[in-house]
């Protein structure tokens, strides 16, 4: 595996998507064979954004565990205090349409805002702010504040005027800092407001695909690694409405899933895609935001991504 070329694609899923997905890396790092750092390109959408700027920081997945257990780096915020900024519901939005820039761009050229990037231009402005994962990523590259990890890092967000993808540290695409980048795919239209870079303003990348797999695409890469929170390809038969309502939404976030892993596989890549299955999901809930269960959700992860990754057949 070590001569091979590597792509690790981390996606959306709040604060609990992320605890699952770090609850993985270890056994994702195993099966590669190398550190995660050295996977020549990965990408982070939302909550995924987080995880892949830590790892192209310099931590390791046993260091970004004891995070979340609480026995992380000292001079870091903790775990925990996440859920201050954000709450396990949204504050109160403001009484204003998300982005009226969205919807005349949308009115003048429909074809080129994509319609899950549309339907945010109408939700309420949101007014959370990022406080804590600011000062997070801040500490994390406090000695050079511009600093951009010299390995392929593509942080997902999305134009909230144009309503297009936005690919952070790719060739091409606007100038951001990795604090800026990473807190613009974290800003959930409705709950976080809109993060300003230059002139425009981003929201979460997540609004325009689960995982942005398809990023990947002629990269020229063998192995591609994916942990896709949001979605599932088998899912629990939970009673209550709501809990079905959601799994519906999982599957569906699966089948997008799978149409960007068939654009990576033409292109020769090998993908592999791990989500939260019925072991996962009693502890992942409902509300990916409440922190409250991220010890429960990383500790089931730590039994059953390494279980699906033994087995044959894995998508």
């Amino acid at each position: 595996m070590s001569g091979k070329r590597v792509g690790l694609v981390l996606g959306g899923g709040g604060i609990l998507g992320a605890a699952w997905m770090i609850g993985g890396l270890a056994a994702v790092e195993e099966r590669i064979g190398r550190p995660l750092d050295d996977c020549d390109v990965i990408v982070g959408t939302s909550a995924g954004s987080i995880v892949a700027a830590a790892l192209r920081l310099g931590f390791t997945p046993a260091q970004l565990v004891a995070h979340q257990l609480g026995d992380g780096e000292a001079h870091l915020p903790g775990a925990h205090e996440f859920q201050h900024d954000s709450g396990r519901l949204p504050p109160p939005p403001r009484m204003r349409i998300g982005s009226a820039r969205m919807l005349a761009t949308a009115a003048l050229a429909p074809h080129s805002v994509h319609l899950r990037a549309l339907a945010s231009a109408f939700v309420p402005q949101g007014r959370a702010e990022h406080r804590t994962l600011r000062r997070y990523l801040e500490t994390m590259v406090s000695d050079d504040p511009d600093q951009w990890p010299e390995r392929d890092t593509w942080i997902v967000g999305v134009d909230y005027e144009r309503g297009r993808r936005v690919v952070f540290g790719r060739a091409g695409s606007p100038s951001a800092s990795l604090p800026d980048a990473v807190v613009a795919s974290c800003s959930i239209p409705g709950w976080h407001a809109p993060t300003v870079i230059g002139d425009r303003r981003y929201v979460d990348g997540g609004v325009r695909s689960a995982a942005s797999l398809d990023l990947l695409q002629g990269r020229g890469l063998d192995e591609v690694y994916v942990l896709a929170p949001m979605a599932s390809y088998e899912t629990d038969r939970p009673l209550r409405p709501s809990w079905c309502a959601e799994r519906r939404l999982r599957q569906a976030f699966a089948v997008q899933v799978s149409l960007e892993r068939r654009k990576v596989e033409r292109a020769g890549g090998r993908v592999t895609v791990i989500t939260p299955g019925p072991d996962d999901l009693p502890a992942l809930g409902i509300n990916l935001m409440d922190g409250r269960r991220r010890h429960d959700v990383l500790r089931t992860a730590q039994v059953t991504i390494p279980a699906t990754l033994s087995r044959s057949g894995v998508r």
